[in-house]
């Protein structure tokens, strides 16, 4: 029987560590299709073109298929929930991010009907725009991609 692939787990572990210390990881990662990324901003919608942006350019969704972008906006903004405690803003709010971000494409069922799923994690920072003010902040999003 094969591990059961958590890409949940292994996005959020993607996106908490820096690359050099993703290296004691690579056997977990062999499995999924993953890319890291930063982004920052008192604009959620540039948070979320640098996501799908670095998805695209990265080859972990393809740009012809309207259905995986349909899907990873959905992880987006399930994990933008989580940042931002259930109110997705941050200018309008007065507060500001500075988060690294993960994206993990893989089959987290044993039965292949089950199909892929794509998680997207965010860990960083989110406060008030004056520097010193900010608190550690994590997201989580999942969808399945059809």
């Amino acid at each position: 029987m094969t591990q059961k692939i958590q890409i949940g787990k292994l996005a959020m572990l993607i996106a908490s560590l820096t690359s050099d210390e993703l290296d004691s990881f690579s056997q977990q990662l062999k499995d999924v299709d993953y890319c890291q990324g930063k982004t920052g901003s008192m604009n959620m919608q540039k948070v979320i073109s640098a996501v799908e942006t670095s998805a695209k350019r990265n080859k972990i969704i393809s740009e012809e298929l309207y259905r995986e972008t349909h899907a990873l906006y959905h992880a987006i903004l399930e994990a933008l929930e989580g940042v931002m405690r259930g109110q997705i803003g941050a200018g309008d709010m007065m507060r500001t991010v500075g988060l690294r971000f993960a994206i993990v494409r893989g089959s987290p069922y044993e039965h292949f009907d089950e199909g892929e799923w794509i998680a997207v994690a965010f860990y960083g920072t989110i406060g008030a725009p004056v520097k010193g003010l900010e608190h550690e902040t994590f997201g989580l999003g999942i969808n399945h991609i059809g």
